[in-house]
């Protein structure tokens, strides 16, 4: 029998017996399989309460063995490259243009291309915040601090690229979808984790958070920035700095003060999150809450 690899643990391990039960005289039949052994059993629609929790698990004690105590999330969107990239996709948008000038879709397709080339500054902007973040997080003890994102390209690419390039570790909380996201390869390896529960991925976003940057992005974006303002604004979060980066792109996507005025938030909730125009005011603005020297 293989020995475990604890060498105080009493009682044989759960990877000793999966072991010994490759070798069992029944171990084709599904029933005689090992619970935790047996995949079609833990992918059944009946054990989606264990798997919710295995995901939590999981992700938890890895950032614990990692010594992982506090982090700062980074979100935006995944389709904001850098300005290379974007460069690349309007040059190509405007080729095909030129070929069929009337086709209403690729007239559609190069005004799209343009605006992501004005937005792919924001793939700079974050790159550089995570890296004055984890810069900090050095500084301390290498546990504090610790940028996470989605694990995606884009804005998200870039804040764990910038943590990469100051020397630190960063996080990447992937889930598993038809498109955009494998994950970027500046995540820390051991620190790159793949969700199905978007739910889950979410709490796993803030348990740690001491912080939250929103770049320009969609949907994703817009879904874990409003998670997190109605966690802090009904207290079930402590408060943390919530900042918008890009005062056109969000005034221009959100009417903050009129959800105010119709009265479907308090005047104070606005004071909830801070909207700034780069990099350098949003990481002012940390510092400043956190009492730290930017």
């Amino acid at each position: 029998m293989k020995q475990s690899s604890n060498k105080n643990r009493y009682f044989c391990s759960a990877a000793d017996d999966a072991e010994v039960a490759k070798t069992a005289q029944l171990e084709s039949s599904e029933s005689y399989r090992l619970a935790y052994t047996d995949e079609d059993f833990l992918l059944r629609d009946d054990l989606r309460s264990v798997r919710l929790q295995l995901e939590w698990i999981k992700a938890d004690l890895v950032q614990q063995e990692n010594k992982i105590d506090t982090t700062v999330v980074i979100f935006g969107g995944a389709r904001f490259p850098d300005v290379d990239r974007a460069q690349q996709s309007l040059l190509k948008a405007k080729t095909m243009l030129a070929q069929s000038p009337s086709d209403a879709h690729l007239i559609k397709q190069h005004v799209i291309a343009t605006n992501v080339l004005k937005n792919s500054h924001y793939y700079q902007e974050a790159r550089l915040l995570a890296n004055k973040i984890t810069q900090l997080s050095l500084a301390l003890n290498g546990r504090q601090y610790v940028v996470v994102t989605g694990g995606g390209p884009g804005v998200m690419e870039a804040a764990n690229r910038g943590a990469s390039e100051a020397g630190g570790k960063s996080i990447g909380l992937n889930i598993v979808l038809p498109f955009e996201q494998d994950p970027n390869p500046y995540i820390t390896p051991e620190l790159c984790f793949q969700f199905h529960y978007f739910a889950i991925r979410k709490m796993h976003f803030l348990k740690r958070a001491r912080g939250l940057v929103a770049f320009p992005g969609g949907f994703g974006t817009l879904d874990e920035l409003f998670e997190t303002l109605t966690l802090i604004q009904t207290k079930k979060v402590k408060s943390v700095p919530v900042v918008l980066v890009g005062i056109h792109y969000w005034n221009k996507l959100i009417n903050f003060d009129f959800l105010a005025e119709q009265g479907a938030i308090n005047q104070a909730d606005l004071e909830l999150f801070k909207i700034v125009d780069t990099a350098e005011e949003a990481w002012s603005y940390l510092c400043e809450f956190w009492q730290v020297e930017p």
